[in-house]
Order: C-alpha cells, then sequence, then structure tokens
C-alpha cells in the first residue's frame, strides 16, 4: 500500500505569523521575513509528525492511496482520517490497463477515526492479481488553521517551536516527540485494531 500527499498544506494556512510571536521573535524590522523559510519547514515537519501520529490530517488536501488487494471487500478502512470526499476509484491490471470504477458501485461511510469504503453492492470491485486499485480523495479537519482545534494547533506550534529551538543539535537531541505535545494530541489518536480485525 502507497499513500501519496497530492497537495501540500497551501503557504498561506500555515500559522507562521502565530508561531512568531509563540518564540517571541522581534517584528518591525526590514528583516522580518528573513526567518519565514525556515519556519515554514517546521511548521511542516511539525503537521507531518502530528498526522503521522493521530492518523488524522489536519489541513484538507488531495491524497491517492494505492492497494493491492482489498483487506476486507465488504468495506475497506482509508489509511488517514478524516475523509471528505472521494474523487475517483480506478483499477490497474497486470498490463497496466486502467478501468474507472463508477461512483454508484462504492460509497464512503464517513467517520472521524475509522473512515471506510463500502460496496454499493454485496462486494467492492475485484483487483485482479498482478493489479492495483487506487482510490483519490480529499481529507483534512479543517480548510484553514482558525478551524482547526485549539489543541491541535496548539501542538503544532508546540512541536515547530522544539524543532526551530533545536536545530543545531547534531545528534538528534530535541527531535522526538516531548509530552506536552503527546499529552495535547492523545484524545485524537486511533486505535489500529490488528490481529483478525478489521482494516
Amino acid at each position: 500500500m502507497m499513500l501519496i500527499e497530492e497537495t501540500a498544506v497551501p503557504q498561506t494556512a500555515l500559522p507562521l505569523a502565530e508561531l512568531k510571536i509563540h518564540l517571541r521573535l522581534g517584528t518591525g524590522f526590514t528583516d522580518d521575513d528573513i526567518q519565514d523559510p525556515v519556519l515554514e519547514t517546521y511548521l511542516r515537519a511539525a503537521i507531518s509528525a502530528i498526522e503521522a501520529r493521530t492518523g488524522k490530517i489536519l489541513i484538507e488536501r488531495n491524497f491517492s492511496w494505492t492497494l493491492v488487494g482489498w483487506r476486507d471487500a465488504t468495506g475497506q478502512a482509508l489509511p488517514v482520517a478524516p475523509v471528505r470526499s472521494v474523487e475517483a476509484l480506478t483499477l490497474r491490471n497486470r498490463e497496466d490497463e486502467e478501468e474507472l470504477i463508477d461512483p454508484s458501485q462504492y460509497v464512503l461511510e464517513k467517520d472521524t477515526q475509522r473512515p471506510i469504503l463500502r460496496p454499493s453492492g454485496a462486494l467492492l470491485p475485484g483487483i485482479q492479481v498482478g493489479g492495483t486499485a487506487e482510490l483519490e480523495f480529499t481529507a483534512g479537519m479543517a480548510t484553514d488553521w482558525g478551524s482547526l482545534p485549539a489543541e491541535l494547533g496548539q501542538a503544532v506550534l508546540l512541536l515547530a517551536a522544539r524543532y526551530y529551538e533545536n536545530r543545531d543539535a547534531s545528534d538528534g537531541e530535541g527531535y522526538g516527540m516531548p509530552l506536552s505535545v503527546s499529552g495535547l494530541i492523545e484524545r485524537y489518536r486511533t486505535v489500529r485494531v490488528l490481529g483478525g480485525g478489521r482494516g
């Protein structure tokens, strides 16, 4: 399985001003924006780390997910949440021939923890041996920074600040998930059901 982020978090959605205030960086100088690319890098890294830890996409964007078989053809759990819409489902055979599946054959069961692609009938369309299915979808908790839950926004700022303040560390110290951040994101983490569980 391979999940690809097709669109990045828009620069306009990044809380650069909030991070500068959090870091108590000076303002009013002609070189105010010199640090912006550095701050943007750490904000993107913090967002990525929190999304990986929680399984939740913070700012809405587009993804594609390729898999070689359904774990459960009566309902395939999606790799991230919340999924807002499914744009396309395409099957490819081993000769790389494509078949775009009619949207009437499947439905998105929305869920903030575990969204599922369900068949309209008994089973999802079959994936041939040696073939793949590619799902294109839009996921995200918010379309802009101000619409995020406050604790997730604060977690991103804390983690980005930690990355920024430890940017000169050569031994990797300071790049783990601080307890203050873990506490803020804990209730958003998705519990994975393995073994005999579906998903």
